[in-house]
């Protein structure tokens, strides 16, 4: 009998040693806060203590999981080791909250070795700070402005500011840059008279008396001064004979438009008509008479433009208009091939761009298509709600305001609703997240028929329904319907076929629910409704 009590004695020793070690093998849990009552936005110090092995792979909680109440910041975690094989692992977390009222902290799952723990939950209560309505005077909350949007695509405007400046630098380069001009150009733009003597100066310098080539001499002698009197003296002389020249010669001076004196025209009679004789009879003068000759053609040209009378006041204001009408037809000139061109160049640059990018594409970037620019500007990621909904959109959806109706005030503890709406394409994105005085299942077919009633409240009709399950990013099971339908454009009567979206999650006493809606046969409504759909997430604890 005593042999057998000692057994008995002995196990339940070895009993109560094997549980002591284990107790101190296991993994422990414990959190505490500094306080579980704040006021608006002040933040309360969460800390969760784990003590384990060394060797074991902790996992603490991490993003928006104290949903209702706000991660501000976490804290590294503190790794202090009280014995060789044990260590104790601090994890602090900054909580706030921005509405009053009593919220419920969620239990947390502390992952370790694969093996959940979880801590308990906390009530904390979160009060208004008090107004001094007396002594201080109170402002309405200012509206809502809008503020433009900075696109950010960037290279985009980039490249249109290059193609600009490679266009005005190729305009400027081809039609309003100065450019150099030859000698012959600058000889060109020389006054008659002045270019005469210095064609005779060239003629002097030349070797056609020394090639005896005389005929070529005084070709160029009675072209020089010909030219001389059709643009200085105003007569056809290129054309005309030694007869019909001098003739006309004669005129003026007895008209009195050319104040030239006999002599020199009998002068230089004598010397065409030398120079008729070498050009058609092969006549040979001697050499220093021909350079006689163009010294007197000289004397004559200097002495013609000392005989042509000053131009009165109208003949110089008349010049001035003409070569003011001149100049001004020449920039017309320049202005419509820098138009031409740059049309030329532009149509050009929508070619290759249709050729490399698609007609489509480049179309709706120049008309500036409101869908693709939602797509493709910056989308902004947040949490509307609660419980929270997370999303990505194009733009910032907006609380609105809402009255919950009598006869649901026994049902609906709050109801927070925030939408963004876009009238040019029809886009709308909305969230609506409810909580209920009781925990029970949401009614989600009467939630779906509120959409579709208003819906047709605001003019759809043929409105076809479709549903499947649906799944959030992180997997949370939800409810899809969509379809299609006629739908009333704002501003106007007209009737646009559209699709809508349904997306709704809930559990007891809470539901969330999502409402997108869109133009059919946007394209860029499509990729939008769909990346908002994949970054569709939510909370399911309340």
């Amino acid at each position: 009998m005593e042999v057998r009590l000692i057994g008995r004695g002995l196990a339940v020793l070895i009993m109560f040693f094997t549980l002591a070690i284990k107790a101190q093998t296991e993994p422990r849990v414990s959190t505490s806060v500094d306080t579980t009552s704040i006021k608006i936005g002040e933040q309360i110090q969460f800390q969760v203590t784990v003590e384990a092995d060394t060797t074991a792979q902790v996992i603490f909680p991490e993003g928006q999981t104290f949903s209702p109440l706000e991660t501000v910041e976490a804290f590294k975690t503190d790794t202090t080791k009280k014995q060789p094989d044990r260590m104790t692992l601090q994890k602090i977390y900054a909580l706030t909250q921005f509405d009053s009222g009593t919220f419920t902290l969620p239990i947390q799952r502390i992952e370790i070795d694969g093996k959940g723990y979880f801590t308990d939950s906390l009530i904390v209560q979160v009060t208004s700070v008090e107004v001094d309505t007396i002594t201080k005077e109170i402002y309405d909350i200012k509206p809502l402005i809008p503020v433009e949007k900075n696109s950010a695509d960037i290279q985009f405007f980039l490249w249109i500011i290059l193609g600009v400046l490679i266009l005005a630098g190729l305009v400027y380069w081809f039609f309003f840059r100065k450019k150099r001009l030859s000698e012959d150009e600058k000889e060109a733009l020389l006054p008659p008279y002045d270019r005469a003597l210095l064609e005779l100066k060239r003629l002097e310098n030349s070797r056609y008396i020394i090639q005896d080539e005389y005929k070529k001499y005084y070709s160029e002698l009675t072209d020089i001064v010909r030219s001389y009197l059709e643009e200085d003296v105003h007569i056809s002389a290129l054309e005309s004979t030694t007869s019909q020249l001098i003739s006309k010669l004669e005129l003026m001076k007895d008209a009195g438009t050319l104040r030239i004196e006999a002599d020199t025209i009998d002068q230089f009679k004598k010397i065409l008509e030398t120079a008729d004789l070498v050009k058609f009879a092969r006549s040979k003068p001697e050499s220093s008479k021909a350079e006689q000759d163009r010294k007197a053609i000289e004397q004559i040209v200097i002495k013609t433009k000392e005989a042509i009378p000053e131009p009165t006041e109208e003949e110089l204001m008349q010049e001035a208009a003409y070569q003011e009408a001149l100049l001004l037809r020449k920039k017309r000139k320049r202005w419509v091939l820098a138009g031409v061109s740059a049309a030329a160049i532009l149509v050009l640059a929508l070619g290759v761009s249709m050729f490399y990018y698609g007609y489509e594409n480049v179309r709706d970037t120049v008309v500036r298509n409101p869908s693709k620019r939602l797509l493709e500007g910056e989308w902004v990621s947040s949490s509307y709600g609660y419980p929270p909904i997370d999303l990505s959109a194009p733009e910032v959806l907006i609380r609105q305001e809402v009255v919950i109706p009598p006869e649901e005030k026994d049902k609906i503890q709050n109801t927070q609703v925030f939408s963004y709406y876009n009238p040019n394409n029809m886009l709308g994105v909305g969230t609506t997240s409810t909580t209920l005085t009781e925990p029970t299942d949401p009614d989600y077919q009467k939630s779906i028929d509120e959409v579709l009633k208003d819906f047709a409240d605001k003019g759809a009709r043929n409105i076809i329904t479709k549903q499947e399950e649906f799944s959030s990013a992180s997997g949370v099971p939800g409810l899809k319907v969509y379809g299609s339908g006629t739908f009333q454009a704002s501003g106007s009567g007209e009737r646009v076929k559209g699709k809508y979206a349904i997306i709704l999650f809930g559990g007891k006493g809470f539901q969330q629910q999502i409402v997108l809606s869109w133009e059919d046969g946007d394209s860029y409504a499509e990729e939008i409704i769909n990346r908002i759909i994949n970054s569709i997430d939510v909370k399911t604890q309340v």
